[in-house]
């Protein structure tokens, strides 16, 4: 290669795919490769073998290859072959070989015919070879055989994708003369990958058996269909040589006598064959590997910064140690109880964007589920009136009474109050099931330790439910103080007189041009009156407005609240959203011909929210006018005035009264919760539950490594260790070789220009005299492809050829083989050479045919 370090990237590239197929992880790194793709029986592995210059394939008919093979040659002076998954073992035997690798293709994919896209490593040592790398892939085919699934096809395409799609890797598309090459599944499927053709070679095999009369010259001489890396021509074995087990190096003679033989392709023959292939695969790999190197490099070392602050507490990591088990147990609680804090209070860091979670449930339970469950209470205005106007009569006895009793606003006032008590528990009950999930979720953080997770959860959710029914002693102690005393002076009571004054005046919603809610909601209509749309609806004291977007501009409608209620819709069978209804109590059409308008939400959390919102603004469920419409007792109907007026009094003061309440409730609750039960949970983390831990059982068995968080472990410190050897590796060839000059990547500009005919090419620096006819390289002391408009192949300084005989060509000259017979210069006499023999170490010259006749 004319540089040492350039020699040792291949080798590099080798310990790469080593290293982490070694440790089961490919790390995404896209490493230099060259992919084998053809169609079956395209002549894929014989062309392995022949760089191998052994038999240690399977054969067979149909689809042979089902795993990708990933073929390392080496150059050694030693002959032997290693698989990874045999590590240490030495197969002398190629025949061994063979039998391994149909058995390991058995084990993954059984004997059915299927395909796996698990890989097997193969490393060949050999004198006879370059250091080279390739992966045989399956070979394409159209129809599923035998057992095989009915998509083998598409399979086995996906497989070959896997590998050619990435940009690092070479593609060897291999297709037989004796078809159409513009039917080549090869071409093809390289074509979609690399449509520049600037990562495809072409080889063409089975030259030797195309009809007489044809050849594929222009196919070779890059014509027919361009590619940048041009094409390279091979002659395999025939099936009765395989059979006939005739050696690979007699075979590999007969192909270099074919080329040199042939009037069609002994001007480009120097470039055809198996050892020009390999050697082109090698220099042309070799320069890959090289231009990839720094974007390998610059990606392994983004992989080792993301890996090191993880690996860091693992370096001197020891399972045993008691000193590391109590300071992770320690720095595991603590961790515990600042995320549980964080959860609760809110932070910046780690935000939920697609839900509500931890502190901010909780919020929603005070302030929309609490208010929405306390306004619930006052629905049932006619059944509180009834339970008045009884409570007067029975204050009276049978006197006929003159003044409102006041015994019978405290009677009902207490029986409103009890009432809370359910709502105040359910609201309890909520924030416990909210904080048993975030006591769940913070313990996620101790999967590396099952035992310590479980314990945790447990003894914090155990004191969780110990302060549930403490708080709920404090609520309803709560109820029982405000049962205690009916304080008719509170300065926001409206007192007897006003109560009296507001009696037949008709309530009006306060702040009319408040806004209570904003947000989209659906309205549902049938298809045939325009489908479903979402609006922005805008919900204030009065009315309920919806606009085509937020920016309130274009206003659709406007709906007022008088007279409207809410009724619960059933989810429809296909439909993913909650819904809820709006109708009018007189029977009249809500929005244009509809008698109600069904609104739906993404959640049952949204129409639970929009619900406590329309309560807010006087929109009451159905079950109130449900219970309107029933027949009431008779004598709640022959009320006298008096009575009608004392009732409609003790109403207003009630309804005050009960407003106070409300308010007391809805501040104070919130604040005994937080402070018995959520800041109490908080300190009991912090300070007693490492105790409590500790109690509960041994150390040892508490901080118990997981099994899962042990193989991590274990993966991550050899994905460290093998991204640090890598980056050496990448290290140490690269000072090599910035030092000395590097052979420039092969210059295919030639392939895009039609090639003139030879008389009227200019020659190379390296041809002979313009006189001279172009020369085919002998020894390797010449250019020979220059001559020919090619451009130089480095070469080897001592190459060492298939069969160990010191040169890259076999010993015996080549056979003189004229271009026309018997044509002697006319000024010659008969017997005289036409030129002197070839000196020692001048090249042996062929003379090309002349392009008149060819044309």
């Amino acid at each position: 290669m004319g540089n040492r370090g350039m020699e040792d990237l291949i080798p590099l590239i080798n310990k790469l795919q080593d290293a982490f197929s070694s440790i089961g992880q490919s790390c995404n790194l896209d490493l230099p490769q060259i992919a084998v793709v053809g169609g079956q029986s395209a002549g894929k592995s014989s062309v392995l073998e022949n760089f191998v210059g052994r038999d240690f394939l399977p054969r067979g008919s149909g689809i042979v290859t089902r795993r990708p093979l990933i073929l390392q040659l080496v150059n050694s002076n030693a002959e032997y072959a290693e698989f990874l998954h045999c590590k240490g073992k030495k197969f002398v035997d190629f025949d061994e070989v063979r039998m391994e690798i149909e058995a390991e293709t058995d084990r993954i994919t059984g004997s059915n015919k299927g395909i796996s896209p698990i890989p097997i490593n193969l490393r060949v040592y050999s004198p006879h070879v370059l250091n080279l790398t390739l992966i045989d892939l399956p070979g394409m085919t159209k129809v599923a055989v035998g057992d095989q699934p009915h998509d083998i096809e598409f399979q086995i395409r996906d497989m070959l994708l896997q590998f050619i799609t990435k940009e690092s890797c070479l593609i060897l598309a291999v297709t037989p003369a004796n078809t159409d090459l513009a039917n080549s599944d090869a071409l093809k499927i390289s074509k979609e990958v690399d449509p520049q053709g600037l990562r495809t070679i072409g080889v063409i095999t089975k030259l030797d058996l195309m009809d007489e009369g044809t050849d594929a010259r222009d196919i070779l001489e890059n014509k027919l269909l361009p590619l940048r890396r041009g094409y390279i021509g091979v002659v395999n074995r025939s099936q009765k040589d395989i059979d006939g087990r005739k050696d690979i190096r007699v075979a590999l003679a007969a192909e270099r006598k074919f080329f040199l033989s042939h009037p069609a392709y002994r001007h480009i023959a120097e470039r055809m064959g198996t050892p020009h292939l390999q050697k082109t695969l090698n220099q042309q790999l070799t320069n890959h590997i090289r231009d990839t190197l720094p974007g390998l490099r610059s990606k392994l070392q983004s992989q080792l910064l993301s890996l090191e602050k993880e690996v860091e507490e693992y370096k001197n990591f020891k399972p045993d140690d008691p000193t590391r088990k109590t300071k992770a147990l320690l720095q595991m609680v603590q961790q515990f109880g600042v995320d549980f804090e964080k959860r609760i209070e809110g932070s910046g860091d780690q935000v939920d964007t697609l839900e509500l979670s931890g502190g901010a449930r909780i919020n929603r339970i005070f302030h929309e589920r609490f208010p929405f469950e306390l306004v619930k209470m006052e629905f049932d205005e006619k059944e509180l009136r009834r339970e008045i106007s009884y409570a007067i009569k029975n204050i009276h006895g049978v006197r006929t009474g003159l003044f409102t009793p006041d015994l019978a606003f405290e009677a009902i006032v207490k029986k409103q109050i009890i009432k809370l008590k359910e709502p105040c528990l359910k609201c309890v009950d909520l924030v416990v099931s909210e904080l048993s999930t975030l006591i769940h979720k913070c313990t996620d953080k101790l999967g590396s330790y099952p035992r310590l997770r479980e314990e945790t959860e447990r003894i914090v959710t155990t004191y969780v439910r110990e302060r549930d029914s403490k708080t709920k002693d404090q609520v309803m102690l709560l109820i029982d103080i405000e049962l205690s005393y009916i304080n008719t002076n509170h300065e926001d009571f409206i007192g007897f007189a006003n109560a009296q004054q507001s009696a037949n005046v008709t309530k009006k919603r306060a702040m009319p041009n408040q806004v209570i809610r904003r947000g989209w909601l659906t309205i549902n209509i049938s298809i045939m009156k325009g489908g479903s749309k979402d609006y922005w609806f805008v919900l204030t004291a009065e009315s309920l407005s919806w606009y085509k977007d937020e920016e309130e501009k274009e206003k659709k409608y406007m709906l007022p609240l008088d007279n409207l209620k809410i009724r619960d819709v059933e989810k429809g069978f296909m439909s993913t959203k909650h819904t809820f209804a709006i109708f009018n109590t007189e029977q009249r059409n809500v929005y244009k011909d509809l008698r109600q308008i069904e609104l739906a939400c993404d959640s049952q959390e949204d129409v639970d929210s929009w619900k406590a919102s329309f309560l807010r603004a006087g929109v009451y469920p159905e079950k109130d006018q449900a219970e309107n419409e029933e027949g009431a007792p008779a004598d709640t109907f022959s009320m006298d005035p008096q009575l009608e007026r004392q009732v409609e009094t003790i109403r207003n003061l009630v309804d005050s009264y009960i407003g106070i309440v409300n308010k007391s409730i809805r501040d104070l609750m919130p604040k005994t919760i937080m402070h018995l039960m959520i800041n109490s949970a908080k300190e009991f983390i912090h300070s007693e539950l490492l105790a409590y831990l500790y109690s509960s059982a041994d150390q040892n068995s508490l901080m118990e490594e997981s099994a899962d968080q042990a193989q991590r472990r274990d993966e991550m410190l050899r994905m460290y260790h093998a991204l640090r050897e890598a980056l050496n590796i990448i290290g140490d060839i690269s000072t090599t070789t910035i030092s000395t000059p590097i052979p420039p990547p092969v210059d295919d500009t030639w392939q895009q220009r039609e090639p003139s005919p030879p008389a009227q090419r200019k020659p190379a620096v390296s041809a002979p005299p313009p006189g001279r006819p172009p020369a085919v390289r002998g020894p390797p002391t010449a250019n020979p492809t220059a001559a020919f408009g090619a451009p130089p192949v480095p070469f080897r300084p001592s190459p060492v050829n298939a069969y160990g005989s010191g040169t890259l060509e076999p010993v015996a000259p080549p056979p003189q083989i004229p271009s026309r017979p018997a044509r002697v210069p006319p000024s010659l006499p008969p017997g005289i050479p036409r030129r002197p023999p070839t000196a020692p170490n001048r090249p042996t010259i062929i003379r090309p045919s002349e392009p008149s006749l060819l044309d």
